[in-house]
């Protein structure tokens, strides 16, 4: 039977035009790029033009650009590296962050914001939690469950506004404060020139636009002082050591070119599928909801049917060879219930009875419709 695919959001498949550029890197061009030698040379070559197809994507300098092992290390660097420069400051994330942005937030003085019931966050509940004491903002561009997309240059105004007025009142003695956003789940359908989003900081995942796991990148505006994590040789201007991993600097960099040449086609493309979709589901039953904004990405759908356990809906979904997510599978292996699901007021029950499907770049109408009638049949 055909199989099909509809998760995602946990995982793209490599693009066979990634792996051939990343192939040369394992065995013939396999040289440490800090070696003097010529040959190292041209692998620090491929490495530094990797960087600048990056950073022509995002709009910013390739000095800005710090490859890492995926977004959780991006992540992780992003906040641990401003807040460590910053020990006595205070940071703000949302209620519906990954993660790998909560779990290192919650080390240090860390407000947390709450969104509503579509996701999205309160622009003045943020104003309201910052202080003058306050070093940093983190707000995902769209949420990796329930498909959300906040809206980033509004909240870049508002910190804009209160670093002048910050500077305008104490002067030299003013705290930075800036801004960082988790993309890993835009770059397929959302725009990423950062000058327009307005970030200072900004991670990026290649296992979530047709590239390599573990491989990544974070934007950090010139200007923003962050403490590395890993330190070494001093590779990646001194904020990532380690040997660099040319290869999937090469995937990396390919992969995101790809997605961009291809974005307004794709989202033209699924956001009638996505659309059919829920328009199809809520005929269902009329115990079914659905999760999340109208602004929302083109290939999220996330709903709830009540009395119906999800991760057994899951596993006669796979039997017949559909393969979808009960969340996120960063957090499959834990039991309770979503904290983005828990944000946004569904119940405990309700959350365990949501499903999320992500189309991609193989969604046929097809698979729609496969998916459409076993769900039928099943609940």
């Amino acid at each position: 039977m055909h199989k099909v695919y509809l998760d995602y959001a946990a995982a793209t498949p490599m693009r066979q035009e990634v792996l051939e550029a990343m192939l040369p890197y394992f065995i013939d061009k396999f040289y440490n790029p800090s070696a003097l030698y010529l040959n190292a040379q041209d692998v620090a070559q491929s490495l530094a033009t990797a960087r600048s197809a990056v950073a022509r994507e995002l709009g910013c300098k390739t000095s800005e650009v710090v490859f890492v092992a995926g977004g959780t290390e991006s992540d992780n660097l992003a906040i641990d590296g401003v807040m460590q420069s910053h020990p006595n400051a205070n940071l703000v994330v949302s209620a519906v962050e990954h993660d790998a942005v909560l779990i290192p937030a919650s080390k240090y003085d860390c407000r947390v914001t709450q969104v509503n019931t579509l996701g999205i966050v309160d622009i003045a509940d943020i104003e309201s939690k910052i202080d003058d004491n306050t070093v940093l903002v983190s707000i995902m561009y769209a949420n990796n469950e329930i498909g959300s997309i906040q809206p980033i240059r509004e909240i870049a105004k508002l910190i804009t506004a209160i670093r002048d007025e910050r500077q305008a009142k104490l002067g030299i003695d003013a705290l930075p404060i800036y801004f960082h956003t988790d993309a890993c789940q835009a770059p397929n359908y959302l725009p990423l020139l950062v000058s327009n989003l307005g970030v200072d900081l900004m991670t990026l995942n290649g296992g979530k636009i047709y590239g390599p796991k573990q491989s990544g990148i974070l934007f950090i505006k010139t200007g923003v002082k962050l403490a590395p994590q890993i330190l070494g040789g001093g590779q990646e201007r001194g904020i990532r050591s380690g040997t660099e991993n040319v290869a999937s600097a090469i995937g990396f960099a390919k992969a995101l070119t790809m997605v961009a040449e291809v974005r307004e086609s794709e989202v033209t493309r699924l956001e009638p599928l996505r659309d059919k979709l829920i328009a199809e589901l809520l005929l269902l039953s009329d115990k079914l909801i659905i999760n999340g904004s109208k602004h929302r990405l083109a290939n999220n759908i996330h709903f709830a049917i009540a009395g119906v356990d999800n991760e057994r809906l899951m596993m006669e979904l796979d039997e017949r060879d559909i393969m979808v997510a009960t969340g996120s599978a960063c957090s499959a292996s834990n039991d309770e219930p979503s904290h983005v699901l828990k944000a946004i007021g569904l119940s405990d029950d309700m959350a365990r009875s949501s499903i999320r499907i992500t189309l991609g770049q193989q969604t046929t109408e097809s698979d729609i419709t496969a998916l459409l009638s076993a769900i039928r049949d099943l609940i």
